[in-house]
Formats: structure tokens, C-alpha cells, sequence
């Protein structure tokens, strides 16, 4: 079989807008600029579409030294990437789940200019350079332990506001599959979007993903650790922000058997030389577990 990588696509603000890549530099911690940023409450806890889908139209792009951020009918936000980030007065601790993770605070008027988008007090925060959260310690030792070919993998995997681990990888097939199932039973398709997958395969059998164990492209390397487990955000149109039943309530019907939950897709770590960069395009080497 031809595997390629057919989609890069990084989330500079968690729960929000996406931007599709050619290219990206890659490292331990994921994609360049994934999920750098994020939302949270006056007291630091994390927002995400779970409970405010219309962060979805939050627009997000990257240009010249800015995040540059949008929202229909409201005026284009620039947030300087690099800040003073060794001063402690924007230093604080956020909330991710159960983690508490150094973070600067982006000021007022980022702050202002979110709350009004979403009508909720609310505060932009970028992962401090110094934070050190480590992405599923258990399942990274069991996979490791597992695959002794995977030497050179570190054994502690810093990243920084994504759900859980620094990558989800995504197949088009396994997509095409869900949408051949949503038409069958009446139901729109949907798009890759729905699933927020930072790199997407073509050329596998569908959800053929849950039965590899290994990517290599080029010198950087894919460990898929763990199934995805899905929430209601997929049933997010990342278009309007409206909420709808599907496509998890078909999703459900065929793909809760595994881990106790509806997956789709695999949450990733990654080895890669310094430098690295992915693109689409690249070829790809599987390996597989059964």
C-alpha cells in the first residue's frame, strides 16, 4: 500500500479555529504553534466547545509575528507572539483537566476582546516557555514498553494545551466510511474538520489506524499510543457553531467497542531531529499490530 500524509492542520487556540498547513515544523511537543494558545476562566479554568460551541468561529491565522484572531462582527484581534514572558506579573497556573501548567497571560484587551466575542468573562493565556506538562505517562510506559523498536522515543513527552497527547492523527478512509454510514441513514456528511486532527493519512483501509502502532516520515517518527476517545464536539458544525446529534450518534453505533468509549482517530507522540518538518504529500512507512 501508498501512505501518504494528505492533511496538516494546527488549532493555535484551543477549541478554535484551525488552519490547514503544506508544511510544518515538528517536534516533540507536536505541529509549530498547535494549541499554544487558550481560553480560560477569570480563575483559570480552560474553555472549549464542550460547553461553548460558538468558539468554533473563533478565525485564527498566523502572520508576520501576530496571532490574528476573528469573529463575525467584531474587528480583527493581533496578539504579538513573542511577549515578555520571564516577567512574573503575567505568569500564572491554568487548569487543563486535572493540570495545573505555567502560562502567560495576553492582557486586557485580548481579554476584553474574547468575552465580548463569546459573552463570557473570559482570558487568553500562551503556555509558558518553562511549562513542563507531560502527556499520559501510563499508556506512553505501556506503549514503550510494548514496542522495544521504538528506541530513541523519550520516555516523557512535554506538550502543551491539546486534550492529552501532542498529536491526533486521522484516516480519510475511516472518514469516508462514517460519512457512507451518515448517508445511508439520511444524515449530511461531515467534514475532517469535526474531528480536529493535526495529521491526516490517505491510503489506509478504513480505520485501519486502530491496528498501527508506528509512522515514519522520513526521520520523524509517530508512536499512536492510544485510541481517540470522542466527546460531543464532532456534532460542532466549525462553521456555524451549532450543535446537532450528529455525527456521533451514528459514530456510536459502530465504534464503541473499544476502550470504553466512541473513538476516532489516534492520539500520537512524537521523535523527530531537530529542525524537522512534515509536510503534505510525505510518504509514509506503517508499522502494524494485530
Amino acid at each position: 500500500m501508498t501512505v501518504t500524509v494528505s492533511g496538516l492542520y494546527i488549532y493555535p487556540i484551543k477549541s478554535c479555529g484551525g488552519i490547514a498547513l503544506q508544511h510544518s515544523a515538528i517536534g516533540m511537543a507536536g505541529l509549530q504553534n498547535d494549541r499554544r494558545w487558550m481560553l480560560v476562566t477569570p480563575d483559570g479554568l480552560f474553555l472549549t466547545q464542550r460547553g461553548l460551541p460558538a468558539m468554533a468561529r473563533i478565525g485564527t491565522g498566523i502572520h508576520d509575528g501576530f496571532l490574528t484572531v476573528t469573529y463575525p462582527g467584531m474587528p480583527r484581534l493581533d496578539v504579538p507572539i513573542d511577549v515578555i514572558e520571564d516577567d512574573d506579573s503575567v505568569r500564572l497556573q491554568v487548569t487543563v483537566w486535572r493540570d495545573a501548567v505555567d502560562a502567560v497571560d495576553e492582557g486586557d484587551l485580548a481579554a476584553q476582546w474574547f468575552s465580548a466575542a463569546l459573552q463570557t468573562p473570559c482570558r487568553l493565556v500562551k503556555v509558558h516557555p518553562q511549562a513542563h506538562r507531560v502527556a499520559g505517562v501510563d499508556y506512553v510506559t505501556d506503549w514503550l514498553a510494548a514496542h522495544p523498536e521504538t528506541a530513541g522515543f523519550a520516555p516523557r513527552h512535554v506538550y502543551a494545551f491539546a486534550d492529552g497527547y501532542p498529536v491526533l492523527v486521522t484516516n480519510e478512509a475511516s472518514l469516508a466510511e462514517l460519512n457512507r454510514r451518515l448517508v445511508e441513514r439520511g444524515q449530511q456528511e461531515v467534514g475532517m474538520d469535526r474531528f480536529r486532527a493535526n495529521v491526516v493519512l490517505s491510503g489506509l483501509d478504513a480505520f485501519e489506524e486502530d491496528y498501527v502502532a508506528l509512522l515514519q516520515v522520513g526521520d520523524i517518527r509517530f508512536g499512536l499510543v492510544k485510541p481517540c476517545v470522542r466527546c460531543e464536539v464532532p456534532n460542532t458544525d466549525q462553521v456555524t457553531g451549532q450543535r446537532h446529534a450528529e455525527p456521533m450518534t451514528t459514530l456510536t453505533g459502530f465504534r464503541s467497542q473499544r476502550t470504553g468509549g466512541v473513538t476516532f482517530g489516534e492520539n500520537a507522540i512524537v521523535d523527530a531531529p531537530a529542525h524537522a518538518v512534515i509536510a503534505v504529500g510525505d510518504a509514509v512507512d506503517i508499522t502494524l499490530e494485530f
